[in-house]
Protein backbone atom coordinates (compact mmCIF):
# COMPACT_ATOMS: atom_id res chain seq x y z
CA UNK A 1 0.00 0.00 0.00
CA UNK A 2 2.74 2.32 0.66
CA UNK A 3 4.74 1.35 -2.34
CA UNK A 4 1.56 2.37 -4.65
CA UNK A 5 0.53 5.71 -2.53
CA UNK A 6 4.52 6.62 -3.41
CA UNK A 7 3.89 6.11 -6.77
CA UNK A 8 0.73 8.44 -7.26
CA UNK A 9 2.70 11.17 -5.14
CA UNK A 10 5.69 11.00 -7.46
CA UNK A 11 2.94 10.82 -10.70
CA UNK A 12 0.86 13.95 -8.99
CA UNK A 13 4.44 15.83 -8.34
CA UNK A 14 5.19 15.45 -12.42
CA UNK A 15 2.19 17.50 -13.46
CA UNK A 16 3.52 20.90 -11.97
CA UNK A 17 6.96 20.45 -13.34
CA UNK A 18 7.30 17.30 -15.44
CA UNK A 19 11.29 15.97 -15.75
CA UNK A 20 12.88 13.05 -17.32
CA UNK A 21 11.15 10.40 -19.33
CA UNK A 22 8.34 10.23 -16.92
CA UNK A 23 8.12 14.13 -17.34
CA UNK A 24 7.40 13.37 -21.27
CA UNK A 25 4.93 10.75 -21.03
CA UNK A 26 3.00 12.56 -18.49
CA UNK A 27 3.03 15.78 -21.07
CA UNK A 28 1.51 13.96 -24.02
CA UNK A 29 -0.95 12.36 -21.36
CA UNK A 30 -1.97 15.78 -20.89
CA UNK A 31 -2.01 16.64 -24.90
CA UNK A 32 -4.85 13.49 -24.47
CA UNK A 33 -6.65 14.63 -21.74
CA UNK A 34 -7.21 18.56 -22.70
CA UNK A 35 -7.95 18.52 -26.17
CA UNK A 36 -11.47 19.35 -25.58
CA UNK A 37 -10.57 22.45 -23.47
CA UNK A 38 -7.44 23.23 -25.59
CA UNK A 39 -9.67 23.74 -28.39
CA UNK A 40 -12.63 25.56 -26.84
CA UNK A 41 -10.05 28.21 -25.14
CA UNK A 42 -8.66 29.47 -28.18
CA UNK A 43 -12.43 30.04 -29.83
CA UNK A 44 -12.40 32.45 -26.21
CA UNK A 45 -9.20 34.22 -27.80
CA UNK A 46 -11.19 35.91 -30.63
CA UNK A 47 -7.91 36.02 -32.89
CA UNK A 48 -7.88 38.49 -35.20
CA UNK A 49 -5.32 39.55 -37.94
CA UNK A 50 -1.24 39.14 -37.34
CA UNK A 51 -1.79 38.05 -33.31
CA UNK A 52 1.06 37.73 -31.37
CA UNK A 53 0.54 35.01 -28.60
CA UNK A 54 2.18 34.09 -25.47
CA UNK A 55 0.80 31.01 -24.20
CA UNK A 56 2.27 30.38 -20.47
CA UNK A 57 2.64 26.71 -19.22
CA UNK A 58 2.96 25.80 -22.82
CA UNK A 59 3.70 22.11 -21.65
CA UNK A 60 4.19 19.75 -24.78
CA UNK A 61 3.03 22.14 -27.25
CA UNK A 62 -0.08 21.11 -28.85
CA UNK A 63 -2.22 24.32 -28.04
CA UNK A 64 1.42 26.31 -30.44
CA UNK A 65 0.51 23.97 -32.84
CA UNK A 66 -3.73 24.62 -32.99
CA UNK A 67 -2.44 28.58 -32.88
CA UNK A 68 -0.20 28.26 -35.64
CA UNK A 69 -2.13 26.66 -37.57
CA UNK A 70 -4.39 29.89 -37.79
CA UNK A 71 -3.87 32.39 -40.39
CA UNK A 72 -4.33 35.30 -37.90
CA UNK A 73 -1.46 34.28 -36.17
CA UNK A 74 1.74 35.68 -36.64
CA UNK A 75 4.32 34.42 -33.85
CA UNK A 76 3.49 32.11 -30.65
CA UNK A 77 5.80 32.01 -28.01
CA UNK A 78 5.26 29.12 -25.28
CA UNK A 79 7.22 29.63 -22.03
CA UNK A 80 7.29 26.57 -19.78
CA UNK A 81 9.01 25.47 -16.41
CA UNK A 82 9.69 22.05 -17.63
CA UNK A 83 12.81 21.75 -19.32
CA UNK A 84 11.68 18.16 -20.56
CA UNK A 85 8.19 19.91 -22.00
CA UNK A 86 10.37 22.40 -23.71
CA UNK A 87 11.72 19.53 -25.48
CA UNK A 88 8.64 17.86 -26.38
CA UNK A 89 7.21 21.32 -27.37
CA UNK A 90 10.11 22.06 -29.80
CA UNK A 91 9.77 18.50 -31.14
CA UNK A 92 5.83 19.16 -32.06
CA UNK A 93 6.33 22.80 -33.22
CA UNK A 94 10.09 22.05 -35.46
CA UNK A 95 8.54 23.16 -38.56
CA UNK A 96 7.26 26.51 -37.08
CA UNK A 97 10.43 27.37 -34.75
CA UNK A 98 13.04 26.73 -38.27
CA UNK A 99 10.27 29.35 -40.12
CA UNK A 100 10.46 31.48 -37.06
CA UNK A 101 6.75 31.66 -36.41
CA UNK A 102 7.42 29.75 -32.93
CA UNK A 103 9.89 29.82 -30.03
CA UNK A 104 10.11 28.33 -27.00
CA UNK A 105 11.33 29.38 -24.01
CA UNK A 106 12.06 28.42 -20.12
CA UNK A 107 11.19 31.16 -17.77
CA UNK A 108 8.21 31.81 -14.60
CA UNK A 109 4.64 33.88 -14.74
CA UNK A 110 6.45 35.80 -12.05
CA UNK A 111 9.10 36.92 -14.31
CA UNK A 112 8.05 36.88 -17.97
CA UNK A 113 11.40 37.62 -19.69
CA UNK A 114 9.69 40.16 -22.36
CA UNK A 115 9.48 43.29 -23.09
CA UNK A 116 6.37 45.95 -22.39
CA UNK A 117 3.80 45.56 -24.64
CA UNK A 118 4.82 42.42 -26.87
CA UNK A 119 2.20 40.42 -27.19
CA UNK A 120 -1.71 41.17 -28.25
CA UNK A 121 -2.67 37.96 -26.38
CA UNK A 122 -1.85 35.68 -23.35
CA UNK A 123 -3.41 32.11 -23.14
CA UNK A 124 -3.07 29.72 -20.31
CA UNK A 125 -4.83 26.19 -20.03
CA UNK A 126 -4.36 24.74 -16.68
CA UNK A 127 -1.44 26.17 -14.97
CA UNK A 128 -2.47 28.77 -13.10
CA UNK A 129 -2.56 25.98 -10.36
CA UNK A 130 0.74 26.24 -9.83
CA UNK A 131 1.39 29.85 -9.58
CA UNK A 132 2.61 30.85 -5.95
CA UNK A 133 1.83 34.57 -6.68
CA UNK A 134 -1.32 34.98 -8.65
CA UNK A 135 -0.95 38.74 -7.78
CA UNK A 136 2.62 39.11 -9.00
CA UNK A 137 1.41 36.46 -12.06
CA UNK A 138 -1.76 39.07 -13.28
CA UNK A 139 0.99 42.14 -12.70
CA UNK A 140 3.50 39.99 -15.29
CA UNK A 141 0.74 39.39 -18.23
CA UNK A 142 -0.73 43.01 -17.97
CA UNK A 143 3.06 44.23 -18.22
CA UNK A 144 3.07 42.69 -21.24
CA UNK A 145 0.39 42.90 -22.65
CA UNK A 146 0.04 45.48 -25.91
CA UNK A 147 -2.89 47.85 -25.39
CA UNK A 148 -6.48 46.21 -26.60
CA UNK A 149 -4.23 43.29 -25.86
CA UNK A 150 -6.42 40.14 -23.77
CA UNK A 151 -5.54 37.54 -21.76
CA UNK A 152 -7.90 34.18 -21.14
CA UNK A 153 -7.46 31.48 -18.32
CA UNK A 154 -8.62 28.37 -18.65
CA UNK A 155 -9.02 25.89 -15.54
CA UNK A 156 -11.16 23.63 -14.05
CA UNK A 157 -13.74 24.48 -11.20
CA UNK A 158 -15.29 21.19 -10.22
CA UNK A 159 -16.35 17.57 -11.13
CA UNK A 160 -19.54 15.43 -11.72
CA UNK A 161 -21.51 18.64 -10.76
CA UNK A 162 -19.61 19.18 -7.42
CA UNK A 163 -18.14 22.84 -7.32
CA UNK A 164 -14.74 22.88 -5.83
CA UNK A 165 -14.86 25.55 -2.84
CA UNK A 166 -11.44 26.33 -2.93
CA UNK A 167 -11.19 27.11 -6.44
CA UNK A 168 -14.08 29.06 -7.07
CA UNK A 169 -13.40 30.95 -3.80
CA UNK A 170 -10.06 31.72 -5.66
CA UNK A 171 -11.08 32.73 -8.64
CA UNK A 172 -14.22 35.15 -7.09
CA UNK A 173 -12.42 36.46 -4.79
CA UNK A 174 -8.82 36.41 -5.61
CA UNK A 175 -8.09 35.87 -9.15
CA UNK A 176 -11.11 38.79 -10.67
CA UNK A 177 -10.06 41.47 -7.98
CA UNK A 178 -6.23 40.63 -8.88
CA UNK A 179 -7.38 41.13 -12.61
CA UNK A 180 -10.04 44.12 -12.30
CA UNK A 181 -7.32 45.90 -9.33
CA UNK A 182 -4.44 45.67 -12.38
CA UNK A 183 -6.94 47.29 -14.79
CA UNK A 184 -7.79 44.49 -16.61
CA UNK A 185 -11.44 45.86 -18.51
CA UNK A 186 -14.35 43.52 -19.26
CA UNK A 187 -12.87 41.14 -16.47
CA UNK A 188 -15.42 38.00 -17.22
CA UNK A 189 -16.35 34.16 -16.39
CA UNK A 190 -17.47 31.54 -18.65
CA UNK A 191 -18.43 28.60 -18.62
CA UNK A 192 -17.02 25.96 -20.81
CA UNK A 193 -17.31 22.21 -22.21
CA UNK A 194 -16.92 19.34 -19.97
CA UNK A 195 -13.54 17.34 -20.02
CA UNK A 196 -13.81 14.06 -18.48
CA UNK A 197 -16.37 15.07 -16.70
CA UNK A 198 -14.22 17.87 -14.81
CA UNK A 199 -15.99 21.73 -15.50
CA UNK A 200 -13.97 23.95 -17.91
CA UNK A 201 -14.17 27.83 -16.79
CA UNK A 202 -12.09 30.57 -18.11
CA UNK A 203 -11.66 34.17 -16.72
CA UNK A 204 -10.52 36.44 -19.26
CA UNK A 205 -9.85 40.11 -19.78
CA UNK A 206 -8.70 43.06 -21.66
CA UNK A 207 -6.00 45.79 -21.64
CA UNK A 208 -7.09 49.57 -22.21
Amino acid sequence: MRLITRARSIIDGQYGNPKGWLGSFIGEKMVRQHRIETVWTIKQLHLQKDENVLEIGCGAGYAMKLLLSTLNVDKVIGLDLSKTLIQSATIRNKKEINNERAQVVFGNVHNLPFKDNKFSKVVSIHSIYFWDDLALAVAEIHRVLTPDGSVVITLCNGKKGEMWEGINTMIHYKLIPLMEEANFQEVKLVTGPLSRQYQTVSVSGKKL
